[in-house]
């Protein structure tokens, strides 16, 4: 009896000293971890038609970290040559676009097909390329983003919030100018989505016989209602006749820049103004640019039947003989 009691005795000691072995390692490996940064949390994959995206993402897509890390194109959109912002602060890799390549100088439309495919041929995108866009003036790299889509580029991303956003995450930039490395092949005919383009004044006259068309402003209510043309080189104002008001692009962004839920915009901005899913809705603006915010947060919430009017108002008081409303609608 009294040895089977020592032999038990000895039996609970070694389970002890085994555990407690055991959780010293569990600790120790625990530390290293913590030490060489190996147990960072991973930043969660995002869908290719999730156009606005965290600083975190982008940065993980740096690192390596993502499917589209093998194969992606930062672009820093601006007007203009690069700007000094630019060569002292930009995220690492990224390449300054001016929009002037993608626009021509009569009407400030997209410039054709064959122009926009040598642009992306000579940045290194093909339709295969993630495109991470970013700017100061999120109507300026909305732009950019939306000709993308337009042309056949199947992954397209917006940084939320900007260069703001990423300084505030404290994330790694770079100075100097980065130059593209140009490919030989866009991998697709441009564009592979015409159905998201009303370029002239015409095709929305068209667009006007259906009941369901929704033709957008996306200008100041001062713009809307012909108080200002809101140009310098615009000297009529007011809006094309049958157009709703959408708002100026300002409502679009909350405070730290970053883009509102489709939920709140149809709730304070849409609403009023009879405009929901399931319209065939043409969005514009004076040239083109705060236009393709809603467009583009339409499309990544899959929303069908979206266009961007390109011409706008610009084009639209060029020919005195178009209808025009000046005032409240309603």
């Amino acid at each position: 009896m009294k040895r089977r009691n020592i032999l038990l005795i000895l039996l609970v000691c070694l389970a002890l000293v085994f555990t407690a072995c055991s959780g010293k390692t569990d600790t120790t490996e625990l530390d290293k971890e913590k030490t060489t940064g190996e147990n960072t949390v991973d930043v969660e994959p995002v869908d290719k038609k999730k156009v606005f995206v965290s600083p975190e993402w982008v940065n993980s897509v740096i690192e390596g970290k993502q499917p589209q890390s093998d194969n992606y194109v930062i672009l820093e959109v601006s007007w203009g040559e690069p700007s000094d912002e630019y060569k002292s602060t930009h995220i690492p890799g990224a390449v300054h676009m001016n929009t002037d390549l993608i626009e021509e100088s009569t009407y400030w439309n997209i410039r054709t097909p064959e122009e926009i495919e040598q642009v992306f041929k000579d940045f290194g995108i093909t339709k295969d390329t993630t495109v991470i866009a970013y700017s100061s003036d999120i109507s300026a790299v909305s732009r950019v983003a939306f000709v993308c889509v337009w042309a056949g580029v199947e992954e397209v991303h917006v940084l939320d919030g900007g260069l703001d956003a990423w300084l505030a995450g404290n994330y790694p930039t770079e100075s100097g100018i980065i130059e593209p490395v140009p490919v030989d092949d866009f991998g697709a005919e441009i564009p592979a989505h015409p159905e998201y383009l009303l370029s002239m004044p015409e095709e929305v006259i068209e667009a006007q016989k259906d009941d369901n068309f929704r033709l957008v402003s996306i200008r100041s209510w001062d713009e809307f209602i012909g108080k200002t043309s809101g140009y310098s080189y615009i000297d009529r104002a007011g809006e094309p006749l049958g157009a709703v008001w959408g708002h100026d692009v300002d409502a679009y962004l909350n405070e730290d820049g970053t883009v509102k839920s489709i939920d709140e915009i149809q709730e304070t901005l849409w609403n009023e103004w009879d405009i929901k899913k399931g319209n065939r809705i043409a969005f514009y603006c004076g040239t083109g640019w705060r236009a393709t915010v809603p467009f583009l947060i339409c499309y990544e919430n899959g929303w069908d039947n979206i266009s961007l009017y390109d011409g706008g108002w610009f084009v639209w008081q060029m020919d005195e003989s178009l209808p025009i409303q000046t005032g409240d609608p309603r």
